[in-house]
């Protein structure tokens, strides 16, 4: 299995992981378009970072490092198909807590009540539901938003 490498994304890299968000689960079912995801990848404030798996891009991170009430949230978060299943979404959690420990003992996402491979993923790298928005973004569907302490 090749090993995956975590680095902060260059231009060209936010422009790819825009055109992951946009072309990926949920922002399709969410109608995120992908005039706002390139506005996400590309707004300084925030900070990406991309998984490679050997050579190739396997998936991105997007953070907001002072999201919810002060603590980072995990704004996005996306692994290209052909990656999904190989530990690519872990890693990229696993960075991301190891990047705010120092700073912070919490860390948020919020994740689409139909997105349940996804809700399975952050329930068993420990983060647990803290609260439900219905119909928060579109009708039929709550965001559930998650916490771990980290």
């Amino acid at each position: 299995m090749d090993k995956i490498k975590i680095h902060e994304a260059s231009e060209t890299e936010r422009d790819m992981a825009s055109r992951l968000l946009a072309s990926s689960e949920p922002w399709i079912t969410l109608r995120i378009t992908r005039e706002q995801c390139d506005r996400n990848c590309h707004d300084p404030e925030y900070l990406l970072y991309i998984a490679n798996f050997g050579k190739s891009p396997g998936g991105i991170i997007l953070l907001d490092p002072r999201g919810v009430a002060g603590s980072p949230y995990i704004k996005s978060i996306a692994v290209f198909p052909e990656f999904r299943g190989l530990g690519v979404g872990t890693e990229l959690l696993s960075y991301a807590e190891k990047l705010f420990r120092e700073k912070s003992h919490h860390l948020f996402i919020c994740v689409s009540s139909f997105n349940h491979k996804a809700r399975k993923l952050y329930e068993r790298c420990g983060y647990g539901a803290l609260c439900e928005f219905k119909d928060y973004i579109i009708e039929g569907a709550s965001e559930i938003l998650m916490y771990k302490r980290i």
